[in-house]
């Protein structure tokens, strides 16, 4: 499987990102959903700080997903590992 560099834009920061190439759409259409729930959260409430509307995009995220697995839609294991590798992205960046 061909493998491809890229860089994502969240809250205005750069991650360069090694990923599988059939991944890329869904990796770039990811970082889209989160800068757009940053956005709306910006709007919504007097935050300012990145790194907390960050915390509350993830949080949101994190509490659909909960909710489609616990209807047996998702697989939680994958769901971990997403978690872990975004707060790992995070960790370098921050």
């Amino acid at each position: 499987m061909a493998e491809l560099s890229i860089k994502i834009k969240i809250a205005n920061r750069v991650y360069p990102l090694t990923v599988a190439a059939n991944e890329e759409e869904g990796i770039r259409n990811a970082a889209e959903k989160i800068n757009d729930s940053i956005k709306e959260f910006e709007r919504l409430y007097d935050v300012k700080d990145k790194q907390d509307l960050i915390a509350m995009a993830a949080l949101k995220v994190a509490s659909r997903n909960f909710e489609l697995e616990n209807k047996g839609i998702l697989d939680n294991g994958k769901i971990e590992e997403d978690l872990t590798s975004v707060e790992a992205l995070l960790d370098q960046n921050l």
